[in-house]
């Protein structure tokens, strides 16, 4: 490939990124003055608008990686799909809305689950974990097709709106089942058999591969933290209301925004290894969190109940809720350093050994005066917590030392002289 066909190939992701951009804020805009949706609106803008960052920076400086372009593609669906969600439902109605809504119906909703899951079964080396894992990928790749020929021409109405196909063929009604079913298999067993690779490929990997895989194993945590979080949160509390609604889905775009990032930053390298400290810390400071707010709320919980038993009133004094807040400021450290001793000890069992070894050298280190001796815990100290295949300790000779010592003889020689 020479360098000028190099230059133009690289130069074609980032203006899909610009398209993409002009795609959202078309969107915006279009929403903004024909009363849709614009929580919907923004969050397909801002999630096309992620991947396309990210397919742009790993497609123009890795091009033979696949992951980039298939991150492009989804950000240029993504980015369709927020148009399409402004224009066919704009009041006073736009032109050829049936037909955008058709081609919505078959376009995206068919090849968004197959591009997601075509990421899952390359990353991250944008080849597959085996050869016994193709006829997988040419699955998702017809049972795709399939859905996206069916719905663009079952009868009846669409699924996502409630307009008629104008394109559907009245005597081909199984069409529809087919594309009902060709969903289902491509949403549901395909993408997660394409997901299982990842653990398989966790499990299997080291090294290099094997951080980044766990990028993506932390941004895949995340999103499932949430979504559990989110069920409990709205089981217990009910539905909130238009705030709540608009702050659950920022919190969701940031999650899923973490995918995408994730994925880019394994595949380009970029602070690979810090994947270990970003786990620990979040390990330790989510842990935190969530032991501080049971201990501050159940604190003020039952402190209410006693109160009002005592008093009768229902409002805790200013000064409880004071005295609440400054016990968790005094437990915030000691509870820290608790929670880090843990999960270094039970997740990071080496390092916590390793830590603990070089602790007791510094510590003898301070008494040692025996070099040999301190030669020898030194290759110790070095075995036990790098376990290098070999170690040796090589002291250079002090020339000073050297020659003192020659003086020395010099002068007891002439002295027995």
């Amino acid at each position: 490939m020479s360098r000028s066909l190099a230059g133009q190939i690289a130069l074609i992701p980032w203006i899909l990124l610009g398209v993409v951009a002009a795609l959202g804020v078309a969107a915006v805009v279009l929403g903004l003055s024909g009363g849709a949706d614009l929580l919907i609106i923004t969050f397909g803008a801002a999630i096309g608008l992620v991947f396309a960052v990210t397919g742009a920076l790993v497609a123009s400086r890795l091009p033979r990686n696949p992951i980039g372009w298939i991150f492009c593609a989804f950000a240029l669906l993504a980015g369709l799909g927020s148009l399409g969600d402004a224009y066919i439902p704009y009041e006073g109605g736009l032109p050829n809305r049936a037909w955008v809504a058709w081609a919505y119906e078959w376009f995206i909703n068919a090849f968004t689950p197959a591009l997601i899951a075509l990421s899952f079964l390359l990353f991250p080396t944008g080849r597959l974990p085996s050869a016994r894992w193709r006829p997988l990928m040419w699955t998702v790749l017809l049972v795709s097709v399939t859905h996206a020929a069916s719905a663009a021409l079952a009868p009846g109405a669409l699924t996502e709106y409630p307009l008629e196909n104008p394109a559907g063929i009245e005597a081909a009604g199984w069409l529809r089942t087919l594309a009902e079913i060709s969903l289902i298999v491509l949403t549901a067993p395909l993408m997660l058999l394409c997901a299982a690779s990842l653990f398989l490929r966790l499990r299997r990997a080291s090294g290099t591969e094997r951080q980044q895989l766990k990028w993506f194993a932390y941004a895949a945590a995340l999103l499932v933290l949430f979504v559990v979080a989110e069920i409990t949160t709205s089981t217990i509390m009910g539905e909130g209301g238009r705030v709540i609604e608009a702050a659950t889905f920022l919190i969701f775009a940031v999650v899923i925004s973490c995918i995408p990032a994730s994925m880019g930053i394994a595949i380009l390298r970029y602070r690979l290894y810090n994947i270990d400290i970003i786990i620990n810390r979040t390990l330790v400071y989510g842990s935190l969190t969530l032991m501080l707010a049971l201990v501050y709320f159940g604190g003020v919980t039952v402190t209410q109940a006693l109160f009002q038993t005592l008093t009768g009133q229902e409002r805790l004094p200013q000064l409880v809720v004071v005295a609440s807040t400054l016990v968790i400021a005094a437990l915030f450290n000691p509870l820290r350093r608790r929670i880090q001793s843990f999960i270094d000890k039970r997740f990071y069992r080496s390092k916590y050994d390793a830590r603990k070894t070089l602790e007791a050298f510094s510590a003898k280190l301070r008494d040692e005066t025996d070099l040999d001796a301190l030669s020898e815990d030194l290759v110790g100290v070095v075995r036990e917590t790098m376990q290098p295949a070999h170690v040796s300790v090589w002291l250079h000779p002090d020339p000073a030392l050297k020659n003192k010592k020659k003086r020395a003889a010099i002068r007891e020689s002439g002295h027995d002289a």
